[in-house]
């Protein structure tokens, strides 16, 4: 049988959903419970309906469009999520949905019944514009933490509870999605690199090993507000300096002992923010991210430390707070075998590779067996408006993520 996705409608499928938040910037922004995502959501359900695949959504808004199988349970589930960060790209994410859509309409047509049941996923909130990173998963898996979910604050300055308001959603009902969730047989998501390996190699497909883990902090810096042509250099208490030395020698010793690590300050505060006036207050993110725990663990140490040393020695506080961890992971190695089998059946090139960016696959290896197939982001570019793919390669992934799964559903 010529088992092969219709790589003409996929992209057109990513085309239209790609102009849903478009945004003045030439990228998207859809983030999770906005005017955007919603039309996005209503635009998938839709298509799932079009598919004749049976629609639920759970108490955390995740989307699954299911192929019925001989079995009723454990579910076969493929995706990614439709949410993006703000002014970033059309394809992080929404090539993973899509691709898993179009390969269940692959065999609807080509009437394969599965043993098993397929479902489309998309999770909500993969980005973590509203709490934490993969709401959506968490909650499907029964690892999201209650108590940061009820205390926490949005990234956009509202409580949850009111981003939520006319949505349907609560957080009452994403704590109980766990309870919803089907047994869950094996997690496959296909997803852009967000990085420039496969580019620069000019290989289409990555098979992912393992996922970084990493720990993300909020921080501050606190000092002096004095005024600016008054206080003498050798007297300043100044915050922001503070920061601007961690992040120089910072950045210093992981670049110079750890080729694995990453180091990131994405978003910096300094109060009161006048020109007249020496910050007493420097509010940041820190990022910290290593394949293996150990040396993470190992870098969260120095850099504290380093942060707590540079405190002291220029009259500062220093105060943080982790406010969301995940562990490095491996994947699958039975269906990691399994993807190399069938990329070498399509003779397709691939390398095998380490993700340094986190997927919602991370999270459902918790509970069931999960991999994941890279594609090429053209010059490494990812979360930006310049993203980019080129659909031979979107065709390959998809067309190997459609082998795998009718492996998986017929022969499992």
């Amino acid at each position: 049988m010529n088992l092969a996705i219709n790589i003409q409608r996929l992209q057109r499928d990513l085309e239209e959903l790609g102009r849903i938040g478009s945004d003045l910037k030439g990228g998207v922004s859809r983030p999770s419970f906005s005017q955007a995502d919603l039309e996005a959501r209503a635009w998938l359900k839709k298509r799932l309906h079009e598919a004749s695949l049976e629609i639920r959504e759970d108490g955390a808004g995740n989307i699954f469009g299911r192929l019925r199988g001989k079995l009723e349970e454990p579910v076969i589930l493929v995706g990614s999520h439709l949410d993006t960060v703000i002014n970033g790209g059309r394809f992080d994410g929404t090539c993973g949905v899509v691709s898993a859509l179009e390969c269940l309409r692959t065999i609807q047509e080509k009437g394969i019944v599965p043993y098993y049941p397929l479902e489309v996923v998309a999770f909500t909130d993969e980005e973590g514009n509203i709490i934490g990173d993969f709401l959506g998963s968490r909650a499907f898996t029964g690892t999201l933490n209650e108590e940061i979910l009820r205390r926490g604050q949005t990234n956009f300055g509202q409580p949850l509870q009111n981003i939520l308001e006319g949505t349907g959603i609560s957080l009452e009902s994403i704590l109980r999605a766990k309870n919803e969730a089907p047994k869950v047989l094996a997690y496959l998501e296909l997803h852009i690199e967000q990085g420039e390996l496969l580019d620069l190699e000019a290989v289409p497909i990555g098979l992912v090993t393992k996922i970084t883990g990493k720990r993300l902090y909020q921080a501050t810096f606190s000092g002096q507000v004095s005024h600016a042509g008054t206080t003498p250099m050798e007297l300043r208490r100044d915050a922001f300096i503070g920061l601007a030395e961690l992040a120089v020698r910072a950045t210093r010793l992981v670049a110079a002992e750890d080729e694995d690590g990453r180091l990131t300050i994405g978003r910096v505060q300094l109060h009161p923010g006048s020109f007249s006036s020496i910050p007493g207050q420097a509010d940041f993110t820190l990022d910290l991210r290593h394949p293996e725990r150990e040396n993470l663990i190992d870098l969260e140490k120095k850099i504290i430390g380093l942060a707590q040393e540079i405190a002291i020695t220029r009259g500062l506080s220093f105060y943080y707070q982790l406010v969301d961890s995940t562990e490095p992971t491996p994947m699958s190695s039975r269906l990691l075998a399994l993807l190399e089998e069938e990329v070498r059946n399509l003779n397709y090139p691939y390398l095998k590779l380490i993700s340094g960016a986190g997927h919602d696959a991370q999270i459902l290896a918790k509970i069931t067996e999960a991999a994941m197939i890279f594609i090429p982001s053209i010059n490494g570019l990812s979360h930006s408006p310049e993203e980019a793919i080129r659909w031979e390669d979107l065709e390959k992934g998809a067309n190997l993520l459609l082998q795998v799964l009718v492996r998986l559903a017929t022969s499992f």
